[in-house]
C-alpha cells in the first residue's frame, strides 16, 4: 500500500526513537493521526522547544536551559564531592535515590578506541582541567559495568589520582532481594570483587 508523502515521513522520523521499529513507528503515527492530533501537536510543538532551548551545562555537561545547570548552581550540594557518570539519565536515576548530595560530571558516553571515541570525544580533558583546578576533594566513578565502562573508570582513577584525589567505585553485584542462580556471571563476578568485611557486631 502506497501512503502518503507525509504519513511515510513521520513514520520514519518516529523510527529514529531507541526501541522503534517499522510497525511501533506505522501504530503511533495512525494513533496519533486518528485519535490524538491534539496531543500530536502538543508533542510536536514540546519537541521544538526543547531541541532549541536545551544544550549542557558548562560544569558538568548535562541537559539544561541554563549556562550552569540547577544541580551545579544550588549551593547545598557538596562541590568537593563529584560523580562522573555516562549519560544524563545515569543522572536521574541517582537522583531519584536521593542518597547523593554531590555533583556530577556527564561524559555523554564512554571511551571506545574501536568506535573512534577518545578522552577529548567524551569530555575528559575539561574533567583533568577541573581536577587540576583543585577543590575536589573525591572522585566517585558510577560508569556502566561494561568493558568500555570499566575502561573508562581506570583512565579517569589515573588522572584523579595524579591531583592527589581520592577515587571510589560505586559498587556493582547482587541487588537486594536478588537470588544467586539467576544472576550472570559478569553480575556475581563484581559481586565477589567488590565483597565487604562483615563482622558479627554488625548484625
Amino acid at each position: 500500500m502506497k501512503l502518503s508523502g507525509s504519513i511515510e515521513n513521520l513514520i520514519t522520523a518516529l523510527r529514529c526513537l531507541p526501541g522503534v521499529g517499522p510497525k511501533s513507528a506505522q501504530r503511533m503515527t495512525l494513533h496519533l493521526l486518528e485519535r490524538d492530533r491534539e496531543g500530536g501537536a502538543a508533542l510536536a510543538e514540546a519537541l521544538q522547544m526543547a531541541l532549541e532551548r536545551v544544550g549542557r551545562c558548562d560544569a558538568c555537561r548535562n541537559f539544561t536551559e541554563h549556562e550552569t545547570c540547577e544541580l551545579c548552581s544550588d549551593g547545598r550540594r557538596d562541590q568537593g564531592l563529584l560523580c562522573v557518570v555516562e549519560t544524563p539519565g545515569d543522572v536521574m536515576a541517582l537522583e531519584q535515590s536521593a542518597s547523593f548530595r554531590g555533583v556530577y560530571y556527564v561524559l555523554m558516553g564512554h571511551l571506545s578506541p574501536i568506535d573512534g571515541v577518545g578522552p577529548e570525544d567524551i569530555g575528559l580533558d575539561r574533567l583533568e582541567a577541573r581536577f587540576r583546578a583543585g577543590g575536589i576533594r573525591e572522585v566517585i566513578l558510577a560508569t556502566n559495568p561494561t568493558v568500555e565502562g570499566e575502561a573508562t573508570a581506570f583512565y579517569i582513577a589515573q588522572r584523579a589520582e595524579q591531583s592527589g584525589i581520592s577515587v571510589t567505585r560505586i559498587a556493582h553485584g547482587v541487588p537486594l532481594g536478588g537470588e544467586l542462580e539467576y544472576l550472570d556471571a559478569s553480575t556475581l563476578a563484581h559481586a565477589l570483587t567488590g565483597r565487604t568485611p562483615v563482622s558479627g557486631t554488625d548484625a
